[in-house]
Formats: C-alpha cells, structure tokens, sequence
C-alpha cells in the first residue's frame, strides 16, 4: 500500500504538459521587414582615386553595384547585442573588383580579403571607424580583418585605384543588403515600433527612414524607400 502514494504522484506528473519542468519553451513572437529599395540616381561609375603611379588600365565597375543598399534598424531591442558565436565573412578580390561592393556585418566579425585575380593586391582604408593597410600579396592569398566598432569602412586597393568597396558595421544583425532586384527582408524582429533606415553610397544628406512596427502577433510588414 505504501506504493501507492508515488504511484499517484508519478501518474499526475504524467499528465503534466512538459512546458511546467521548463522541458520546452514557446517560440518567441517575431516579425519581419521586407520591401524594395529604388534607387532613382545615374548609374556611371564614381571616379577613381587619384593614382598617377598607378600602372593598371581602370576597369569601370558594374553600375549595379551602386545600386545595392543597406537597410537596417536604427536603434534595435536589447537583445540584439548580447555575445554570438565568432563570425567571419569575405570580400573576394576578383576581376580587379571588390565581391561583393558592399558588405554588411555584426561588430565583431573577421572578413577574409582572399586575392582571386592574377596580380598583386594591397588592401587597405584610412576610415575613422577602423584603419588598417594588408601590405602585398599574391593570388591565391588572403589576409583577414577583426572589424569591431559600428560605423563604415571604405576599401581601397593601395596598386589598382579603380578598386573601391564598403563596410558597413552594425551593433546588431537587424539589417540586410539588397538584392540585385533592391529586395530585402530583416527577420526575427521582437514586436515593437522601430526607425527603418537605409544607406547608398551615391546618398547625400539625411538617409530615408520610417518608423515601422511589428504587432504583438508578429507577421510581415511591408516598407518600400525610393532614392532619388
């Protein structure tokens, strides 16, 4: 009779949803931004930088890269900034360009600056938000970079001056690059009312933005920029 009791017991636990021992947890609720950005600019490549030592023939970079934007939160929940795992991207040297042009990453992360082409490069910016200069390397080589402050970076190639690209360096990862269409989404998004903002490089003066919100339910909310 004494068995009794714990047979009592371990039948009401049996019957317990696994959520009361904390064996699962409900999904947060989360949305997503999704949209077009449309860049109404001319599309000829930006100039150069002055290089008269410079003995490379400047390669007019595809005016589709001027097009690519950046779309981002401009202030995200707290949750957004807490420790991830190590990150690391890439920015090829191929064809004397930059891949891709324009590169979005968290604060923290390594980009690999691998040399793709047949030719000697040397990477290197003077921004304010990191400074550096990889030295020259041969093809089939590649230097890295630990991006840690926010803000942006421009990319030079130190032989080919025709050789530019950008970093952009977000303390969160509510941001995305459109695609070759001007497309982008942002998911995971907590329920909240933020300020959607968006980069070119061909911008000058204040960027577009909007306040946007995600309900309580979640869901897709549209929102559509023009730059003109």
């Amino acid at each position: 009779m004494r068995a009794l009791p714990f047979l009592l017991v371990a039948l009401a636990l049996s019957t317990m949803p696994a959520w009361s021992f904390g064996v699962l947890h409900p999904a947060p609720v989360t949305g997503s931004f999704r949209g077009r950005v449309d860049v109404h600019v001319p599309v000829t490549p930006a100039p150069a930088r002055p290089d008269p030592g410079s003995l490379a023939m400047p390669n007019p970079r595809d005016p589709i890269d001027r097009r690519k934007s950046v779309v981002y939160l401009e202030t995200a929940p707290q949750a957004a900034f807490e420790a991830n795992e190590q990150r690391r991207a890439r920015m090829d040297q191929r064809n004397e360009r930059f891949v891709p042009h324009v590169l979005a990453i968290v604060a923290g992360t390594w980009v690999d600056f691998p040399n793709d082409d047949k030719t000697y490069h040397n990477v290197f910016s003077l921004s304010k938000t990191q400074e550096f200069n990889l030295g020259r390397y041969a093809a089939g080589h590649s230097k890295a970079v630990r991006f840690e402050n926010p803000g942006i970076v421009r990319v030079f190639c130190e032989i080919h001056s025709h050789m530019s690209g950008f970093i952009l360096v977000f303390a969160h990862r509510f941001f995305a690059v459109t695609d070759d269409d001007g497309n982008y989404r942002i998911d995971g998004v907590p329920p909240g009312t933020y300020t959607l903002q968006v980069w070119n490089e061909t911008l000058h003066g204040d960027p577009p933005r909007r306040s946007v919100t995600i309900p309580d339910g979640g869901g897709e909310v549209d929102a559509d920029f023009s730059i003109r």
